[in-house]
Formats: C-alpha cells, sequence, structure tokens
C-alpha cells in the first residue's frame, strides 16, 4: 500500500522521477497558482493519456522523452478515434492535449527535472475560427424566453435566468455562481466574480431582466431557498446549487419548446446577445468587456454572424442590384394596375401610422 513520507513528500513505490510522480507535482504546481480546480482536472485528464501512450513504449520518465517522441505522439493523436462515435478527434482536441503536454514539459525544464524542454519547438495543429452554429433572432429569442410558466417557483426562475442569458451574455457557470449579492440594481449591473480564467468583471444588465429576477427573488426563492442560505442566486427545488449539466438541459428545453429549430443552450443566448448588439451598432470592444473575452479576435468572430447592417449598405450601395427597367410608351399611356394601385405623391407624402407591436411584458403582467 503506498504511504506519503510528509517530511520529504515523497511517495514510497513510485519512481521520483516517473511520470506518475512528475505529473502530480505539476497538477499540484497548478493549484498551488490558483488554477481553477476545471483546469487542472482537465490537465490531469490529458496528461493521463500521454502518460499510458509512452508507457505502451517503454518510456516511463520525462527524460527519456525527445522531440521525436512527442511528434509520434502528435502523430498518434491525428489517428486516434473517439471512444463512443469512432470519430477523429477533432484539431481543436489535438490541440488542447498537446497545450497540456507543452505545459508539463515547460514546467519540468523550468524546474531543472529534464535537460531541456521536448516540446518547445512542438508545432500544435491550426485551428480556423469557426461562426456560432446558430444565433437566434429577436423574435426567436422572445418566444424562447415566453415559453416559460411564470406560475410556478420554478417556471419564475427559469423565466429570471433566461432574462439574465438573453440580457448578459454570460457563461453558464458564471450564472450558476452568481450570488445575490452581486446584483447592482440601483446602477443597472451584476458582478460575474467566476469568470473563464478566475477574471472578475461588471457587466450590465437590462431593466426587463432586472425586474424579473427581482420578481423572482421576492416570490419564488424564498420557497426554493433551504437553510443554510449560502446566498446563490439561482436555486434547484431542493435548494442546492444549480448543476451546469441541469442548467443546460433546463434552457435546451425551452428552445426546443419554442420550436425555433435552432440547436443550443446556455451558449446560444451568448451568441445571440453579442451577435444582436454588433447589430444594432455596439462598439466590438464594448461587447469584447461584456463578454469577459481576453481577446478581441474572440469577438470579432461574430462581426461576421451579425450580417444585417453588412447586408443593408450591400443593398444600397452596390451596383449590380437590381433596378427597375425604363417604361414603355405604351405601359406610360395604360397604367398598369400596379401603378393604379399606387398612391400619388401627395398621398407617399403622408405616412399612414405605423402598426404597434405588442412590446413584451413586464413581470407584472402590463407592457411597459
Amino acid at each position: 500500500m503506498e504511504t506519503e513520507n510528509g517530511a520529504a513528500g515523497v511517495m514510497t513505490g513510485v519512481d521520483p522521477e516517473g511520470f506518475e510522480r512528475r505529473v502530480a507535482q505539476y497538477l499540484e504546481w497548478l493549484r498551488v497558482h490558483h488554477f481553477s480546480e476545471r483546469t487542472v482536472v482537465g490537465r490531469a485528464y490529458e496528461l493521463a493519456r500521454l502518460v499510458a501512450w509512452c508507457a505502451e513504449r517503454g518510456v516511463v520518465r520525462p527524460t527519456e522523452v525527445t522531440k521525436p517522441t512527442l511528434e509520434e505522439y502528435q502523430a498518434a493523436l491525428f489517428h486516434a478515434h473517439r471512444e463512443r462515435t469512432e470519430r477523429p478527434l477533432a484539431a481543436s482536441t489535438q490541440r488542447q492535449y498537446l497545450q497540456s503536454v507543452r505545459g508539463l514539459f515547460k514546467w519540468l525544464a523550468r524546474g531543472n527535472h529534464v535537460l531541456y524542454n521536448a516540446a518547445a519547438d512542438l508545432i500544435l495543429p491550426s485551428v480556423p475560427k469557426r461562426l456560432p452554429r446558430e444565433v437566434l433572432s429577436a423574435s426567436e429569442a422572445e418566444r424562447v424566453i415566453n415559453a416559460t410558466e411564470v406560475a410556478t417557483s420554478l417556471g419564475l426562475r427559469d423565466r429570471a435566468i433566461l432574462e439574465v442569458l438573453y440580457s448578459t451574455g454570460m457563461r453558464r457557470m458564471e450564472l450558476a455562481s452568481l450570488s445575490v449579492y452581486d446584483l447592482d440594481r440601483e446602477r443597472g449591473t451584476v458582478m460575474i466574480r467566476h469568470g473563464k480564467g478566475r477574471r472578475q468583471r461588471v457587466v450590465p444588465i437590462g431593466d426587463r431582466a432586472l425586474a424579473w429576477v427581482e420578481k423572482y427573488l421576492a416570490e419564488a426563492r424564498p420557497e426554493l431557498v433551504a437553510p443554510p442560505d449560502e446566498g446563490l442566486l439561482f436555486l434547484t427545488n431542493h435548494g442546492a446549487p444549480i448543476a451546469l449539466d441541469t442548467l443546460t438541459e433546463t434552457v435546451h428545453g425551452y428552445v426546443e419548446r419554442a420550436r425555433v429549430e435552432k440547436r443550443g443552450a446556455v451558449h446560444l443566448f451568448r451568441h445571440t446577445c453579442a451577435t444582436l448588439m454588433l447589430e444594432g451598432g455596439a462598439d466590438v470592444r464594448y461587447v469584447q468587456a461584456m463578454l469577459g473575452h481576453a481577446n478581441l479576435g474572440t469577438t470579432q468572430v461574430y462581426t461576421h454572424v451579425s450580417i444585417q447592417k453588412l447586408k443593408e449598405v450591400h443593398t444600397a450601395s452596390h451596383p449590380a442590384r437590381l433596378a427597375a427597367a425604363p417604361p414603355s410608351p405604351e405601359a406610360a399611356a395604360t397604367p398598369s394596375p400596379e401603378a393604379a394601385a399606387t398612391p400619388s405623391p401627395e398621398a407617399a407624402a403622408t405616412p399612414s401610422p405605423p402598426a404597434s407591436a405588442p412590446s413584451p411584458a413586464s413581470p407584472d403582467g402590463v407592457a411597459p
């Protein structure tokens, strides 16, 4: 049975210079330097594949790994298939595995556990930036939000969740971690304390979303909360924090119920928020700050999706647009039914009143 020597920190029965020991030390280093536990678990999973692959070839210590060894491993990832679907590993997945390898060997070299960094010159596979697969229109987003049944506590909670996602575009992890104290009702903002990469940010939240959150706090959350109340904003019917998978299933269920014929869940609302803001004239740098992107290039992907403004400019300015043919003399003498139905210049100068579109209902059922 393996035991650990508290003074030396070395497990007996384990090669102190072997892969198992070095990977364990690297993961502990990540924790000490405040990497998220999710990142640590991911690195452990990804490095386990490297360790197993090396062991099959008799390579049991990082000091035995050379650049050709890692290039062979990279080729093995390229030809590998997923266990469940038998589909090849995506380029992004291959890149993630290799980034973990580079991180490990960089740490090994820095700590003088290896003579040189065998992964330093490893060329990662290029991953093209893909456009978001699905984006809701404003009317489709309203259909999804209105699919909730606000007469129940969980339905009211779900309405508040969808309103917050639509208004802020935050990630599901960020929403699940929200506290009741993170909302600033007076300023109309919300503090996101558990953003990606442990980055905090303050983002605006709309009046309508705030109104639904207030209604949820007043009417639904008191029925859901169970002592001790740790202050999390959104709870399950047992008073527990919402699991990320449960949040995904909940939002996906409303997307299907609304019959918008688009796939997605929480990230669908994130894509929608960014795209509609850009179409509405928002500067891409403000959208970057709102979404919490570290690089502007990540946000600029949405500029390719927000096509509406580009379409309007194209229609108005492109010389190949469809133009009406000049009328023939016969056609000018005999007005067509379409021409007869065309209003006179005087009538055209007096616009008819626009049809009023129904405004989204407020939590009290009265249009704002």
